[in-house]
């Protein structure tokens, strides 16, 4: 199975991923395809992304948790390796300066 959820993505990127997987909320894309469509979208998703931010997750029996996920663009959620698994680090806001 793959997931794959865009966040401020153009219009062409989320009517790519609609042709192959089936949209279930707005930008949240499902669909059971293997490795090589699945590393053909999410090549698609890095070309097009632009601004967006994007992340995929499929099934993986080899890992721990039992998937494995990728992101792209800016998003205060950064996949990190922490002992050999993939946890998800929050970067902190960035600070508004005070000011007239």
């Amino acid at each position: 199975m793959i997931i794959v959820v865009l966040e401020n993505a153009p219009p062409r990127l989320r009517g790519r991923m609609a042709v192959w997987l089936l949209e279930i909320r707005a930008g949240v894309y499902v669909g059971e395809y293997n490795r090589k469509i699945r590393e053909y979208l999410w090549s698609q998703v890095i070309e097009g992304i632009e601004d967006g931010n994007a992340v995929i997750v499929w099934r993986d029996s080899g890992k721990e948790a039992g998937f494995e996920f990728e992101t792209v663009g800016r998003n205060r959620r950064v996949p990190v390796d922490f002992d050999g698994v993939k946890l998800v680090e929050f970067l902190a806001e960035a600070a508004t300066p005070f000011g007239p």
